[in-house]
């Protein structure tokens, strides 16, 4: 199956599933993104979120190595 790539490399399938893993993310640990434009979150907030990614994103490969 042929992917078409964004200027970033990314398949627009793999953008999309980034972007849901970000919002399913963002609920988690409490915090309101909007599509688009989230200049509005301190640091903390945008920390909490990336570093619960992280996280996530251990576990699995964690969890894909048993």
């Amino acid at each position: 199956m042929a992917y078409s790539s964004t200027k970033s490399g990314m398949s627009a399938q793999t953008k999309q599933a980034l972007h849901n893993f970000k919002m399913e993310t963002a609920r988690e640990v409490g915090v309101s993104l909007n599509d688009g434009y989230n200049g509005e979150l301190t640091s903390k907030q945008a920390g909490s979120i990336g570093g619960q990614m992280v996280k996530k994103l251990i576990q699995q490969a964690e969890n894909n190595l048993k």
